[in-house]
């Protein structure tokens, strides 16, 4: 049976794409390789005919993952009163109920920087957070306000997951949002 030219393309993008939101929703160590590739109908031994290693397969899911991130994220930005759009868009319950398809901050970047592998590309991630978020900011402290939204962020959208209380994880969401969308004076 010939396959087409663009075959092998387009089944490791379809890897990728599985690897990425089973990477975000259940996380790397989590993931196996054998039911990874049976869940897209291909075998465990066809996975190094697209990857060196699972390693090789975690670093590019996590660029995929950044990329969709990006194509999120970027019509928010966009919008007029971005920083608020944002914050409502990232500490949505959305978000917190569907990580498969969130941000890889909270997930993946945080299970790598736990096993001692952090990756150049969630520095890159991260850098790009920070200069959107302080492009919606005036300010000498523009940059730290960034920062301090960011990570407040994540932290408010890990906790959000990991409670199991569903008013708890609300408060949370809720919690965060307020205060963020609070003037920098104020906050």
């Amino acid at each position: 049976m010939r396959y087409a030219q663009d075959h092998k393309a387009q089944t490791h993008q379809r890897i990728l794409t599985e690897a990425a939101a089973r990477f975000r929703r259940d996380g790397i160590g989590a993931t196996g390789l054998q039911p990874l590739m049976k869940a897209l109908g291909l075998t465990h031994g066809g996975f190094y005919a697209h990857f060196k290693s699972k390693d090789d397969l975690v670093e590019k899911a996590l660029r995929c993952a950044v990329d969709e991130s990006r194509e999120r994220t970027a019509p928010v930005f966009a919008e007029e009163n971005a920083l608020e759009k944002y914050i409502d868009f990232y500490l949505s319950e959305s978000h917190r109920s569907n990580p498969d398809k969130g941000c890889p901050l909270p997930t993946m970047s945080c299970e790598l920087g736990q096993r001692g592998q952090p990756s150049p590309t969630t520095d890159e991630l991260i850098l790009a957070r920070l200069d959107s978020l302080k492009n919606t900011l005036s300010g000498p402290d523009a940059e730290a306000q960034s920062m301090m939204i960011l990570s407040t962020m994540v932290g408010a959208l890990m906790l959000s997951r990991s409670v199991q209380d569903p008013e708890l994880s609300d408060r949370i969401l809720a919690t965060a949002r307020e205060w963020l969308k609070k003037t920098p004076s104020e906050a």
